[in-house]
């Protein structure tokens, strides 16, 4: 007698490869339409991600991300050792209490959009269904330590800015930055990271984001080539992605970028996009040889090289590594830094520094975006880097992510003996955790999920499969009670997950 009798084994999906609509957005197009029309049933359980994949001749990754996003609008339910099954209530009549039933109701036909709007649309759903939540939840990666802010000094800046705000303050100010910031920046970065610039070289940004959404128009075609990492930052790709640029993955190893495949495989490349510093999401750092390599590659190819240099502060057992701009000769580096996760998520603050060439265009492009960025919240921004402030935030947060992380690989260790497999990092605020050969690393997420843990799963990241499955684990933004019952929580998921594999 077969466990789940109702269990579906073939969906009514076709792919089309030439669309300009991504596949996932393709399969949950089907899915969503034909549990709306009636040919899934509510309650209906679905074939796993895994065989529903093999059916397709599609990467399971991107049937995770059409599931993801049909469980996220709440169209698939999904609990522990039962799989996932078509809702029994559907969002439509969530929203519409009280109202026509929706078989009294014509569907609605959606607006065209452009082919861009299209792309753009299709993305959007995946970096959602990917960000982190509004609701803060162990083990968000990304987040810093909130309980730990200087908030009352912050506040008195932004408070003291505000009084004696003169009118040119008051205004748009320049879609650059305002100039304090800009020094302020410049000379932190020189002596924090080894970056060489002036001034007049800082643009100020709404967070990384924007600066990669900047230089994929100001630098890049549609149709142009860009070099990204396997795995890499999901927002990076998508950004590319809604410019029209084709995508060019590359494998990440203990050295970083493997500069080696690179080479042999000689992509036609107009720009590289790297986190050198500290590889997101693995963690690794980019050797000085493979630093030195790139910068070579580059200029001889006439390729810019994106560096984002994220969780670049946090090194905890040597001195923070020299950016890689700083080694550049040829001004090929368009160097990226953020405040977001060094000091709090909302407060949207980032920069560009660019060669000496390139200012204008970006500041135009910067301007056509969205002008500028707060004014007074730029003024106490500069304050609090000038006055050192930054710098002792950064120190003291660094004692106590060192020891956040140390106490949540004990924990597992005690938890999980066998079962997860800490990857050394002596960086960042988050680390991967490696599961056993064949687990299923999204299949454990959604179930953390149900049980309030933000846990992502490294497959999500890559473009082409991984070796290996793991959990992306932040550390830097909990308490150690919170990490101790967040393990055990977690302990008690991936034995059942594993058991019913």
């Amino acid at each position: 007698m077969a466990k789940h009798p109702n269990a579906v084994f073939s969906l009514p999906i076709a792919v089309e490869r030439t669309s300009n609509l991504p596949l996932y957005r393709q399969i949950y197009d089907a899915i969503r339409e034909a549990i709306l029309d009636g040919r899934l049933r509510r309650g209906l359980r679905l074939p796993s991600t895994r065989l529903l994949a093999q059916e397709l001749g599609v990467s399971r990754n991107i049937v995770v991300l059409a599931f993801e996003q049909l469980l996220a609008e709440g169209y698939l339910e999904a609990r522990t050792g039962a799989g996932t099954s078509v809702a029994k209530t559907m969002p439509e009549e969530l929203l519409h209490v009280g109202r026509r039933s929706t078989q009294e109701r014509p569907s609605p036909k959606r607006k065209p959009l452009s082919k861009r709007g299209e792309k753009i649309s299709g993305l959007t759903a995946s970096v959602q269904a990917l960000a982190p939540a509004a609701r803060l939840a162990p083990f968000q990666y990304g987040l810093p330590a909130l309980d730990e802010l200087p908030l009352e000094l912050w506040g008195r800046l932004v408070a003291r800015h505000f009084r004696k705000a003169t009118r040119d303050l008051l205004g748009h100010g320049d879609s650059a930055g305002l100039w304090s910031l800009r020094e302020a920046i410049a000379s932190y970065v020189g002596v924090a990271r080894g970056v060489r610039c002036n001034p007049s070289q800082v643009i100020v940004v709404n967070g990384s984001q924007q600066a990669i959404d900047l230089a994929a128009r100001v630098l890049l075609d549609p149709g142009d080539c860009a070099v990204v990492e396997n795995p890499g930052y999901l927002g990076a790709r998508s950004a590319l992605l809604a410019a029209g640029i084709r995508l060019f993955p590359v494998p990440v190893d203990r050295e970083g970028l493997a500069m080696p495949v690179l080479k042999r495989r000689r992509p036609n490349a107009k720009l590289v996009y790297v986190t050198p510093s500290h590889q997101f999401p693995l963690g690794v750092v980019l050797s000085l040889a493979r630093r030195l390599e790139l910068l070579d590659w580059a200029a001889r190819r006439g390729t810019w090289i994106f560096e984002d240099d994220y969780d670049s502060e946090y090194r905890y057992e040597s001195r923070p590594i020299p950016a890689l701009q700083g080694l550049d000769q040829e001004g090929r580096v368009i160097y990226v830094g953020t405040l977001s996760k060094v000091l709090f998520p909302a407060i949207r603050f980032g920069y560009m520094i660019v060669p000496e060439d390139l200012v204008q265009p970006f500041v135009a492009a910067r301007a056509l975006t969205d002008l500028s960025s707060p004014q007074v919240e730029q003024a106490a921004l500069a304050e609090f880097i000038s006055e050192g402030h930054l710098a002792s935030h950064i120190r003291r947060m660094r004692s106590l992510y060192m020891e956040r992380r140390d106490f949540m690989k004990r924990m597992i260790e005690e938890e999980l003996p066998g079962l997860l497999e800490v990857q050394d990092t002596e960086a960042g605020m988050h680390f991967v955790a490696w599961l056993p050969p064949g687990a299923d690393d999204a299949r454990i997420s959604r179930a953390a999920a149900i049980a309030g843990l933000h846990v992502m799963p490294v497959s999500a990241f890559a473009i082409s499969p991984l070796e290996r499955a793991g959990l992306l684990l932040g550390f830097a933004g909990f308490s150690k009670p919170v990490i101790r019952k967040g393990i055990r929580e977690l302990s008690l998921i991936v034995k059942r997950c594993l058991q019913a594999a």
